[in-house]
Order: structure tokens, then sequence, then C-alpha cells
């Protein structure tokens, strides 16, 4: 790939379907979002819409493309085998028809794998060489970059931190077990715990329970703490684990900021060796909701 070209990225979730188009210095030059279609023919035909518009926008060529997609991705198969929020991709095979819309090499990854990526190649490396990253929202997502690698196990499957188990007397997940990480910090957790703790019944979300917890409102303030222990707990685990230089949060979860950050930190600290802690850096996602279009181009341009 010659320094100059460029590579593209689709970030698909089961709402929208976020894409752009980036350089070599990991920079968005075109970007945008559309609906996600309610059909796998309507998904390839916008695709191949979409497709065509970035090669107009483009400043130069296209050399390659990436993919994220909620799920369980096989990478033996390339096919989607299980899509929590996008099932009408599930079982179907999605390199052969990708490539044959775009003409150019195609790269398929679960969407966190991506997102990871993407906060790993847009950050100086020092003499850091892993990263955990976690997207905190409705459910929760990750990816680990063990030594430079993306690191996805034998079958693919590997880095599903939301279902390390936090809490063994906590709620059902829908994976089956109970306590995961993935059912106790979580936007919807965070509003359940809200009306446990202020005895009402009121419809709200996380949003809301932040912005009364920034009005110093106990209930509130009681839920964030929650969530954060049982945060903090799971990345005591990771760090205890996996030894990473640097653990990135994303997500919608983590606009709360410190209000959910601080007893997280705090968690993870009396969790874990003092000195695997004091040589980990804990800090919010500075890509947003860019980081899986930038990894899913940053994966196109080095598939290795």
């Amino acid at each position: 790939m010659t320094p100059r070209a460029f590579t593209a990225g689709f970030d698909i979730g089961g709402t929208k379907i976020k894409y752009g188009v980036a350089d070599a210095g990991g920079r968005l030059v075109v970007k945008g979002r559309k609906a996600s279609p309610e059909s796998a023919d309507a998904f390839f035909s916008l695709v191949a819409d979409l497709w065509e518009d970035m090669k107009r926008k483009s400043p130069g060529r296209i050399a390659a493309c990436g993919f994220g997609i909620a799920g369980f991705f096989s990478r033996r198969e390339q096919i989607i085998l299980q899509s929590p929020n996008y099932s009408l991709l599930d079982g179907i095979d999605l390199h052969s028809p990708l490539k044959k819309i775009l003409g150019v090499p195609v790269l398929i990854d679960n969407d966190a794998n991506m997102a990871a990526y993407g906060e790993w190649s847009g950050r100086p490396r020092r003499d850091q060489n892993s990263l955990v990253f976690l997207t905190l929202g409705t459910g929760i997502g990750s990816g680990l970059i063990l030594e430079g690698r993306l690191w996805q196990g034998d079958n693919g499957f590997a880095g599903e931190l939301g279902h390390l188990i936090v809490n063994p007397e906590g709620h059902r997940c829908p994976c089956g077990s109970r306590g995961c990480l993935e059912t106790e910090v979580s936007a919807g957790r965070i509003a359940a715990d809200y009306r446990y703790f202020s005895r009402s019944e009121e419809s709200l979300t996380s949003r809301d329970v932040y912005l009364r917890a920034r009005r110093g409102d106990p209930a509130a303030l009681k839920s964030f703490e929650r969530c954060g222990t049982y945060l903090g707990i799971g990345l005591g685990g990771v760090i205890s684990l996996f030894d990473p230089g640097r653990i990135v949060l994303g997500g919608g979860v983590m606009a709360a900021g410190r209000t959910i950050l601080r007893p997280a930190i705090e968690e993870t600290r009396r969790r874990t060796n003092p000195f695997a802690f004091a040589r980990c850096t804990i800090e919010r996602s500075v890509l947003g909701n860019d980081a899986g279009v930038l990894g899913a181009a940053a994966r196109a341009r080095n598939p290795k």
C-alpha cells in the first residue's frame, strides 16, 4: 500500500452505521452515518451506495476497507455467528459479497476489537505495549491489544470482558450467567439502581441520573458509586491478568466522567497489586464515537 493511499472503515451497529475514510495519519477525511437497514439485501445495497459516495469524496484512492460488526465473528468462516443487536447478518457470508461490492481487500472483525485498535493506533507508544479497551453502554464491549498486537484467541472470541463475574450474587445476564460486569455496570443498571435507592418508579435514563448526581442527589450519587465499585472490581481483574500499560474506557456511560471514574479507580486500587496499578493508566477514550471507524480503517491498512 502506498503511503498516500487512503483506507475506509465501517462501524456496523443495530441502529446506526458509521463510516469514514482515513488518511495514513489516522485522520478522518470523510465521515458519515446512516440508519441500519432492516434486511441483509438492503444492508449490502446501502454499503454499495456509501462506497461510491466515499470514493467520490475521498482525496485519493481507497486501497482497503475494514468492517467492525457487533457480535461473535468467526475468523475461520468469515460469518457473524451471533449478533445481539443486528441479527439479520447472523450466519451470512460477509467477506465474499463485500469484497465483490468494494473491489478492494476487505477485513471484518468484532466492533469492539476495531475500536480497541483505533484507540491503540492513535496514541503515542512510549514504553506501553498493551492496551485494554472497554466501551460501557447498554452492554459492555471490549478489545485487547497485547504486546502490540490485537489478541483475538484461537477462534476470535477473546476479550469478552463484559462477562467477567464481578458479583456472584448479582443480576442475571442474557449470557446465562449471573453478576457479569455487563449486568452490574451498564446504563440500564445505573437507572435501575437509582429507582431502588430512591424508592421511585420514575422512568429515567442513566443521563438523567447523572444530571441528578451533579446536583448532589444522594440516590444518584450512590448509583454511580455502586456502578464504579463493580467496574473497579472488573478492572482489578483485568490488570492482574494482563498487566496493561493503559486501560481506555469509552461509551455513553463514560459521559459521566469522574462521577463514575473516581469510585472505579479507587476500587481498582484496592483490588490490584500496587506495583501493577501504579504502572497502568486508566482514562477515558480520546476518539469517542469515531473509535470504531478509525480502528476499522487502521486494521485495513495493517491487517496483520
